[in-house]
């Protein structure tokens, strides 16, 4: 197989019949946030919201908005895809299709869901498709999950506002998928919080310095 076949293979969707079988159950995880030590799966104050984010790499996603005033807890995981309860190496294969995301639990009271989306259009290039610079395929294209139709509305106004500036700085059309959360699938233990335990470790972030006026 060549290099640009490996390549297609990863940034096209796998059918039902080409899709990773994976398992019935779920893979093993932290419990806690590394960072804030409140918990990764539920038992949250009743007043907070979620929202999923995909904007290539999750490392550094994850840290970016754990450091958010308001922002309760953050975890890595997959999104969008076939293949039951994935394993990192199962999306890397792109035979998933499965989202690098990372899933946001804030307080509204303190952050609004405009800064939080602000933050998403401004920290990285909505414009790549399926990658994120030298980081390719499925798993790493651009996207926003909502868990109401509210927040949906939301993004897809911002997400509007930003192609005309971006058009505006002669940069390409927005690629980012705006759907209702799909299902979120834990990451394993060490992609949780990975730049708290390793802060040397890589993070592709990069945004087209173009500013969303929210």
């Amino acid at each position: 197989m060549t290099l640009f076949d490996r390549y297609r293979l990863k940034t096209e969707f796998p059918t039902a019949e080409t899709a990773l079988k994976g398992r019935a159950e779920p893979i093993a995880t932290a419990d806690t946030h590394y960072v804030s030590g409140h918990s990764l799966h539920g038992g949250w104050p009743k007043n907070m919201k979620k929202i999923m984010f995909g904007m290539g790499c999750f490392w550094g996603v994850e840290r970016l908005f754990w450091q958010v005033p308001g922002v309760y807890v953050t975890a890595a995981g997959y999104t969008g895809g076939l293949t039951p309860n994935p394993t990192y190496e199962e999306t890397c294969t792109g035979l998933t299709g499965h989202n690098e995301v990372v899933m946001v639990v804030y307080d509204p009271a303190i952050v609004s869901l405009d800064t939080l989306l602000k933050m998403f259009w401004e920290e990285h290039d909505p414009t790549q498709g399926m990658r994120q610079g030298n980081d390719i395929g499925t798993t790493y294209r651009s996207g926003i999950y909502t868990f109401s139709e509210e927040d949906k509305a939301l993004a897809e106004k911002t997400r509007d506002e930003y192609q005309h500036a971006l058009t505006a700085k002669g940069l390409g059309q927005i690629t980012t998928e705006i759907l209702d959360a799909p299902v979120f699938y834990y990451a394993e233990d060490y992609h949780q919080q990975y730049l708290a335990k390793n802060p040397g470790g890589y993070c592709g972030l990069r945004g087209t310095g173009v500013s969303c006026f929210i």
